[in-house]
C-alpha cells in the first residue's frame, strides 16, 4: 500500500530495469554475448553500474534475461513451441525476448527488508532506498511470511497495483502412517469435488457464472478490435482468479476434513484426462476449461502441510462400476447425476457412488505399497 510519491519510485524502477533487461536481451539476440548468466556479467555489468543500478538489482536483471533465454531453448527443444518452422516457433525465434515495462523485478534480502511488527517494508529503487511502505495480506498470508519466508521476493505491478510475491517454505507434517479410513474424491463439472463421505461441493452457480463469460467472450471475439482485445484479456485473468479460488476453498475443505477424521485422501490420475475422454462438441469446452488438475495439486500440497496422506488411482470405470457388487457397465449410468447397478440393483448419487469407488481403490493401492516396503525375510528366517 504505497504512497502516491512512493508508487512513483516503484514503477519507475520496475520500468528501468525492464528497460536494461530488453537491452541485454538485445545484445544477447544479436550475439554480442552468450546468453548465460556468467557472460551477461562480464559484458552487462559494469554497463548497468554506470547507468545507475545498484549491484544486486543489476545482478538479477543479468539473470532474469538469461533465465528467460534457458527457458525458451528448453520450449524449442521440448517442442512446446511446435515444429521447425511454424509460425509460433518461427515468431518466438525471429525476435529477441521482451520484456513488459512492468514485469516483475525479483529482489533479495539486501533490497528488500520487512518490518513485520510495524507491517512495513524497506525497498530499493531508483531513487534511493524507500522506507516504510506499508503492506498487508489475509492472516494466514502474514503468518508464513514471517514464520517461512526464504529467498528472493518479486515485485509485481498489476492494474495499478503493487505486489511483493515472497517464497515461503513452509514445513511439511509428519505424515499419517496408519489412516482411519479413505476419502475418495470424484472430481466433475457440475458437481466441483464429491467426496465419499456423502459431501458434494456443487459448481452450479460458478458454471451458470462461466457461460455467462463464455457469451460475452464470443461477442468480444466477434467485434476483433483493440478494445475487445484488450477486454477480453482482462476477463481472461478474472476468470483465472474465479477459478483459483473456487479450488482453494474446496481443496482446504476436503483436507480439513480428511484431517479431522484421521483419514487419507485418495485422488484419480489425471495425466493424459484430455486423450482419454471422448466427449461431444458442447462437453469440450466445459471439460478444457476447467482447471482439474489445479484443485487436485491445490489438495496435494495442503495435505502435504497438514501431514494427510495422498494415493492417486486409476480412475477407468470409476463412474461405471457399482460400489457394492463391483459389477461395471455402461449402462449403469442412465444419466449425469444418478447411478443404477444392473447386477444388484442398487441406486445411488452417480458422483458418490464413484467417490466411493476411488476410496477404495486409494486403500488397495496404499495397503499394496505398504507390503511392497516390507523387507524380504533372510534365507535362514526362510530355512526355519
Amino acid at each position: 500500500m504505497p504512497t502516491p510519491v512512493q508508487a512513483s519510485a516503484l514503477a519507475a524502477t520496475l520500468r528501468v530495469c525492464n528497460e536494461e533487461a530488453n537491452r541485454l536481451s538485445e545484445r544477447a539476440f544479436r550475439g554480442d554475448a552468450k546468453p548465460t548468466r556468467a557472460h551477461l556479467q562480464r559484458v552487462a555489468y559494469s554497463d548497468f553500474k554506470d547507468r545507475g543500478l545498484s549491484a544486486q538489482p543489476a545482478l538479477h536483471v543479468i539473470r532474469k534475461v538469461a533465465d528467460a533465454y534457458t527457458v525458451l531453448r528448453a520450449n524449442i527443444a521440448a517442442g512446446n513451441l511446435g515444429e521447425p518452422g511454424s509460425r509460433r516457433r518461427v515468431k518466438a525465434e525471429s525476435k529477441p525476448v521482451a520484456f513488459r515495462s512492468d514485469a516483475a523485478q525479483p529482489f533479495d534480502d539486501r533490497c528488500l527488508s520487512w518490518q513485520h511488527d510495524a507491517g512495513t517494508a524497506s525497498i530499493w529503487t531508483v531513487h534511493g532506498r524507500m522506507k516504510g511502505i506499508r503492506f498487508t495480506g489475509g492472516a494466514e498470508q502474514l503468518k508464513a511470511l514471517r514464520e517461512h519466508r526464504k529467498g528472493q521476493t518479486d515485485l509485481v505491478c498489476r492494474d495499478g497495483m503493487f505486489y511483493l510475491a515472497a517464497t515461503c517454505e513452509v514445513p511439511e507434517a509428519d505424515p499419517n502412517e496408519r489412516p482411519a479410513g479413505w476419502l475418495g474424491v470424484d472430481l466433475g463439472i457440475v458437481n466441483v469435488a464429491t467426496t465419499s463421505d456423502g459431501k458434494v461441493r456443487s459448481g452450479r452457480g460458478r458454471n451458470r457464472q462461466r457461460r455467462r463469460e463464455q457469451e460475452l467472450r464470443a461477442k468480444l471475439q466477434a467485434k476483433d478490435t483493440k478494445a475487445a482485445k484488450r477486454l477480453l484479456k482482462i476477463r481472461r485473468r478474472k476468470e483465472q482468479r474465479r477459478n483459483r479460488d473456487v479450488n482453494h476453498k474446496v481443496s482446504k475443505r476436503i483436507v480439513a476434513e480428511a484431517e479431522r477424521t484421521g483419514h487419507g485422501i485418495a485422488l484419480e490420475e489425471l495425466k493424459g484426462l484430455r486423450e482419454r475422454v471422448r466427449l461431444r462438441k458442447p462437453q469440450r469446452a466445459a471439460v478444457h476449461s476447467w482447471p482439474f488438475a489445479e484443485l487436485a495439486e491445490f489438495i496435494a500440497y495442503k495435505a502435504k502441510i497438514a501431514g494427510v496422506p495422498v494415493v492417486y488411482v486409476d480412475p477407468a470405470y470409476t463412474s461405471q462400476e457399482c460400489s457394492y457388487c463391483h459389477y461395471i457397465d455402461k449402462r449403469n449410468r442412465p444419466n449425469q447425476a444418478e447411478f443404477r447397478c444392473r447386477s444388484c440393483g442398487v441406486v445411488a448419487h452417480a458422483d458418490r457412488n464413484a467417490s466411493r469407488n476411488i476410496a477404495a481403490r486409494g486403500e488397495m493401492a496404499w495397503n499394496a505399497g505398504r507390503q511392497s516396503r516390507v523387507p524380504a525375510p533372510s534365507l535362514r528366517q526362510c530355512r526355519m
